[in-house]
């Protein structure tokens, strides 16, 4: 273990540049920036002096949530590239000596996602304590939350 405090606490004075996949570089002219896209511009970034690049969500997702409704967290969404591409991420940027920061976005699974759809079996499904289940108002949502990007939280 370091003892160290400057290699210890190597984040207190580290440069960090969140990527939001899709609008950052578009490697294959489909209009959806990629995995692939932010390999052509780690040289960029590592100029510009960023130690720690933060990636916003690339897992599979029915993208009804801008990607943070996970899916699988296993896969990489289609539109970002492979799971191959996102080896070849972490491989080039170890080169550059780059941290990577995934934003695991636990709490945000796809109505999609195995578990939800197991829970949403029945109370004594196993995995109905994965998720919090709140009773309807007479067959409407539990309340009528209003959502920043349109419609409601539920």
């Amino acid at each position: 273990m370091t003892t160290d405090k400057s290699q210890r606490d190597w984040w207190h004075h580290s440069v960090v540049y969140q990527i939001y996949p899709r609008s950052f570089f578009d490697s294959n002219g489909d209009g959806i920036g990629d995995i692939n896209g932010i390999i052509k511009k780690l040289d960029y970034l590592k100029k510009l002096g960023i130690d720690i690049v933060w990636l916003s969500p690339v897992y599979d997702s029915p993208n009804h949530d801008n990607g943070y409704d996970i899916r699988d967290y296993t896969k990489i969404m289609t539109e970002f590239g492979t799971m191959a591409d996102f080896d070849l991420l972490l491989k080039e940027m170890k080169k550059r000596e780059l941290k990577l920061v995934m934003d695991l976005v636990v709490n945000h699974t796809s109505d999609e996602h195995p578990w939800f759809i197991e829970s949403k079996k029945g109370k004594d499904n196993p995995y109905r304590h994965f998720y919090h289940w709140q009773p309807s108002n007479d067959g409407h949502p539990p309340n009528r939350w209003g959502a920043c990007f349109g419609g409601l939280c539920w």
